[in-house]
């Protein structure tokens, strides 16, 4: 059965589409079977992995209109369920058990695959929470910055949320620190900072960094994975060294 890991932060523009498609590269770089899901209504990863953006996608799962077997697209990326427009409509999930409806569309294809990766919304809404409830596991991309560790304590607040409630088993992996210069006194301290918090939250910070590197951008203009595009780039060496990394955590469980 799949390992299912949910990449999350409320804040945007931390990395957190970027890292979630990196390390499903390195995943399939490593002859893993990868599902991407992409629950967030802005899109990006359905984007950059050049993925359909039509009618067909995730929100078909939340309203119960789709069979999800049969939104699983193929991409040169690998396999994905978009997002599609209709994910940010008002009111998309209603009902009982409302949280539980991704965990309960996602058990039919469960056993196809090594690893289902969810990419979250940068909100803690009713997407996200049907993200953390579906999950094994979640990651947390943050920046070495101070709002990082602000946003944290929020998240945290969430995190138990599910866990009381609708996910007793969900385990929180790590944070994730990306558009790392380590030439920069301020990324160090913060850094410091970040595993400090992380210790008190009952989980670590990984010890790979994923560094600043224009290639990621240059990748994603073109659509392609990190591997195809800059094989020889910090980034991809990066993506690498975090997925041994989580497959080594996620090996354990």
């Amino acid at each position: 059965m799949a390992k299912i890991l949910a990449f999350i932060n409320q804040k945007g523009g931390v990395g957190k589409t970027t890292t979630c498609c990196g390390v499903a590269s390195a995943f399939r770089k490593k002859k893993l079977s990868t599902l991407l899901v992409d629950v967030d209504p802005q899109g990006n990863l359905t984007y950059i992995t050049n993925a359909d953006t039509g009618n067909a996608g995730i929100a078909d799962i939340f309203t119960k209109k789709g069979n999800i077997a049969n939104l699983i697209q193929k991409t040169q990326q690998g396999d994905i369920i978009s997002a599609n427009p209709s994910l940010a409509a008002d009111g998309l999930l209603r009902g009982a058990n409302k949280e539980f409806r991704l965990k309960e569309a996602l058990l039919p294809v469960s056993d196809a695959y090594d690893y289902i990766l969810i990419d979250c919304p940068p909100s803690l809404g009713i997407l996200s929470i049907n993200a953390l409830t579906a999950a094994n596991g979640v990651i947390v991309p943050v920046q070495a910055d101070i709002l990082s560790l602000q946003a944290l304590g929020q998240f945290s607040a969430t995190f138990s949320a599910v866990q009381t409630h609708t996910n007793k088993e969900l385990s929180f992996l790590g944070l994730v620190i990306t558009r790392y210069n380590a030439r920069a006194i301020i990324n160090q301290e913060i850094a410091k900072l970040l595993r400090q918090t992380a210790g008190k939250l009952g989980t670590k910070v990984y010890d790979t960094y994923i560094r600043e590197n224009i290639s990621v951008k240059e990748a994603q203009g073109a659509r392609e994975d990190i591997f195809s595009h800059s094989p020889r780039s910090n980034a991809a060496a990066d993506f690498k060294s975090l997925a041994d990394e989580i497959v080594k955590d996620t090996s354990r469980s």
